[in-house]
């Protein structure tokens, strides 16, 4: 029988939800690419409803238990004496979610010897050693495109909120403010602007798709270019690298992995190759961008606004400078945690259980490192050398 280790963020501070907002969720046929969503033999939950959380437990714990199997939920995962540590010595299985990400470093791979796989609820397993995963034969799995629509809204609601100034002219209306001249001495319309993304796999697509009827110039760097027809039906320029892209963009939004490649990209030197007053969102993963070089670029005016909901460590300590710094939209890492991606990934987290358990095949579009190497999604967005 298994263990399998499920860290999850913590519950609403006033307990679960009584009650929700909407009735159930829309149903999704198909991915725009044409992939299925998750298909588990069942779900042990109702879709709408908080699952990501402690208490969620993903709905996995009557399918788990019920085949004999342990499941052990907890949010604690810091430290030495966290219970992500203490009880990882003999796990087999590790579900962690990029919005609380119990860090699968090589020294705890290393301590964890009966670790077989490593799975991620959502998708981005960069906090995981990839290259440790390789060496100990422990397969990484995520459920991939099922928060890629969810995260690709969270940018153009960024994108917008920067643009127009949305935030501190909402917070003059809970104020008891009116003064016009305030709430638009930073808003502007985002028609006409040049917006690229780094990385137009399946995000940035849909973010540029979802731009499209803005009016704006639509840019892309990425190490795979994109078909002919797309570029052509989107109106895309293609730059060889976020080097060319970012000077001419007024908006950039960071859509990439992190790896050996990206770690560090937007740091004072990228950053003052951009527009004064250009924008940049970055919902993908915090060490794309130099931490106090986007704080110097902010309060210089080099960048008129910055979004995201990724940060590092997660969670964000108090005194995190990104919590103070000026014209900022950050959010906790949530983009891809919407009650309606929550649905999605809990059935993709079983649905890979499910197979891992019954010695059939995972996916091979969740695969990111399977038989000692990388694999399906993982080939596609990593490099050798990644690490948590």
């Amino acid at each position: 029988m298994a263990k399998i280790l499920c860290v999850l963020y913590d519950d609403p501070v006033a307990g679960p939800p009584a009650s929700y907002a909407r009735d159930g969720l829309p149903h999704i046929e198909r991915y725009p690419d044409g992939q299925t969503p998750p298909t588990p033999s069942a779900v042990d939950f109702t879709p709408g409803e908080l699952l990501g959380s402690v208490s969620g437990e993903l709905g996995l714990r009557r399918f788990l238990e019920e085949r004999g199997h342990t499941l052990v939920v907890t949010s604690d995962k810091e430290g030495p004496d966290s219970v992500f540590d203490r009880e990882l010595a003999d796990a087999d299985v590790v579900v962690s979610q990029p919005f609380w990400p119990a860090y699968l470093t090589a020294e705890r791979i290393a301590r964890a010897p009966r670790l077989k796989l490593a799975l991620t609820a959502g998708i981005g397993s960069d906090h995981v050693d990839l290259e440790a995963a390789i060496r100990h034969g422990v397969t990484v799995a995520e459920v991939t495109y099922c928060n890629s629509i969810s995260v690709a809204e969270h940018v153009v609601m960024m994108i917008l909120s920067l643009v127009r100034d949305y935030l501190p002219a909402n917070r003059i209306v809970h104020e008891g403010g009116w003064n016009i001249a305030d709430a638009v001495s930073r808003s502007y319309d985002l028609e006409g602007m040049h917006v690229g993304t780094v990385a137009a796999g399946r995000i940035g697509t849909a973010v540029l798709r979802r731009l499209k009827p803005f009016d704006v110039h639509l840019h892309y760097t990425d190490r795979h270019r994109l078909p002919r027809e797309v570029e052509e039906e989107l109106g895309l320029t293609f730059h060889p690298s976020a080097q060319d892209m970012a000077p001419v963009c007024d908006v950039v939004t960071v859509n990439a992995p992190l790896h050996p490649e990206t770690e560090g990209l937007f740091g004072d030197e990228l950053l003052g190759t951009m527009k004064r007053g250009a924008y940049l969102v970055n919902t993908a993963r915090a060490r794309i961008a130099d931490r106090d070089a986007v704080v110097r670029a902010l309060e210089s005016g080099r960048l008129a606004g910055y979004a995201g909901d990724v940060w590092y460590p997660q969670p964000a300590p108090p005194d995190h400078p990104w919590r103070t710094m000026p014209h900022h939209g950050m959010t906790p890492h949530m983009s891809g945690s919407s009650l309606s991606a929550q649905a999605r990934y809990a059935a993709g987290t079983r649905e890979i259980l499910e197979a891992w358990l019954d010695g059939t095949p995972i996916r091979e579009e969740y695969l990111i490192v399977d038989g000692g190497k990388l694999a399906g999604a993982g080939a596609h967005s990593y490099s050798s050398g990644s690490k948590a």
